[in-house]
């Protein structure tokens, strides 16, 4: 059923029928190192790439294989590559392409740890991060220049909330030869950015997928529809000799195995090297939240609706940030990017600013205070003084964060809980 066009379906069966072992129907966790090989021969073909196959787990995995067959299907792409974090997979799609004194232009409305990575951390490995406002996706146009390597966005961006312009953006980037980099962790199901123009999408695995916050991970998609050949002079690192693997081509190497220049690029040099390997049991943990990954989002889709609604009345509340109460063209890329739901993360700025906030924070009773996003469970944070506050007040703003902003992840427990809950919380106030 690898064909199904059904999320639903895609997810309990692409990528493995049976182990042809045992004839485990449930996927095997494949606690390993290494791999036999069957001859010399064999072992020469892997490691020249003229066969795809397992060498070691620090670069492939059984386990981590059906992981991503099935998320490669979900997104629309041709291959993924499981990494140990989100952050991982943030790092790895855009240095994948990226050297020293070269550039690649992110939108402002990304998650703030992302932020930091982009705007500190890359910057010591000589990697310029533009930032450009998406509200005119223009922008990203006038900040590109023949050094400039991919675009980067969030499809729902944490906490901003506002959608970004998938296809306007992907639109520009294949007029100058950029390709698109998304972050699809905060809306799978319902939004697949590769259809709307995106070259590459990536997840934290952590959060909607995994969805009962009990691993850490992260994966790369791609899609499989960038032509790196024809932009041979924006992307040297995969059209000329790579010193790192015996002088491959890799757009010339991967050929008779399809467009995976990309990922299998990203596989066996940075993965190779760097090593942040997803291990083999949180992969499986992986597969088991995908089976119920669609009627968990729309579930906490349907609840998040009824949350947005509620909060947008409260007398407390100056403002709530929502796709689906948003108007106008913030309102068309939403309805234009997010099918069945808009998604499960709510925000809101209390009236009273920071200590307001904090004071709600602290009086909520089921929801948990985390930092963290897309459990089953209700997630509640004051990011301005959590997962933003290594910004400067002008960066949390422009990430859509002030002092009296509060940020839900909505879970699958009853909606008439979860709205006592805020209430109770709000009264405290």
């Amino acid at each position: 059923m690898a064909s199904s066009k059904h999320p639903e379906t895609i997810a309990l069966h692409a990528g493995y029928r049976a182990d042809p072992t045992t004839t485990s129907v449930a996927v095997p966790i494949y606690q390993t190192t290494s791999y036999q090989f069957n001859s010399t021969e064999h072992a020469a073909n892997l490691f020249a790439l003229k066969e795809l196959g397992n060498i070691y787990t620090r670069i492939m995995n059984p386990t981590q294989a059906v992981l991503e067959e099935r998320i490669a299907a979900l997104e629309g792409g041709v291959a993924a590559l499981a990494l140990s974090s989100g952050q991982a997979a943030s790092l790895f799609a855009v240095q994948n392409i990226c050297h020293a004194g070269d550039n690649f232009v992110c939108s402002t409305d990304i998650y703030g740890g992302t932020w930091n990575l982009f705007a500190n951390t890359m910057k010591t490995m000589g990697i310029e991060c533009r930032f450009v406002d998406p509200a005119d996706p223009e922008n990203f146009r006038r900040a590109t220049d023949a050094r400039t390597r991919c675009y980067y966005g969030e499809t729902l961006p944490n906490p901003k909330l506002a959608v970004f312009p998938i296809a306007e953006v992907a639109k520009i980037g294949r007029e100058l030869g950029v390709p698109l980099i998304v972050d699809n962790t905060a809306a799978p199901i319902l939004c697949r950015p590769i259809e709307h123009g995106a070259a590459i999408t990536m997840h934290s695995t952590t959060k909607y997928i995994g969805g009962h916050g009990t691993s850490i991970g992260g994966i790369i998609v791609d899609g499989g529809n960038f032509d790196w050949e024809k932009h041979a002079q924006r992307f040297p690192m995969l059209n000329t000799p790579d010193p790192s693997y015996h002088g491959a081509v890799w757009t010339q190497a991967v050929k008779p195995l399809g467009p995976i220049a990309y990922i299998i690029k990203a596989r066996v040099t940075l993965l190779r090297d760097i090593g942040a390997a997803m291990s083999p049991f949180n992969a499986f943990m992986f597969i088991q939240g995908l089976e119920t990954l669609a009627l968990r989002v729309r579930q906490q889709a349907a609840n998040a609706i009824r949350v947005a609604e509620y909060l947008s009345k409260h007398p407390k509340i100056a403002r709530t940030i929502f796709p689906g109460l948003q108007t106008g063209e913030l309102k068309r890329r939403a309805d234009a990017h997010l099918k069945g739901g808009y998604g499960a993360l709510v925000g809101f700025e209390l009236k009273g600013g920071r200590e307001a906030g904090r004071k709600f924070i602290d009086s909520l009773k089921m929801f948990y205070h985390v930092a963290n996003i897309g459990d089953v469970r209700s997630l509640a944070i004051h990011p301005a003084t959590t997962t933003h506050s290594q910004l400067t007040a002008e960066e949390q703003l422009k990430t859509g964060v002030s002092d009296g902003y509060v940020r839900l992840s909505i879970g699958i427990e009853h909606i008439d809980d979860i709205l006592a809950d805020l209430d109770q919380a709000l009264a405290a106030l």
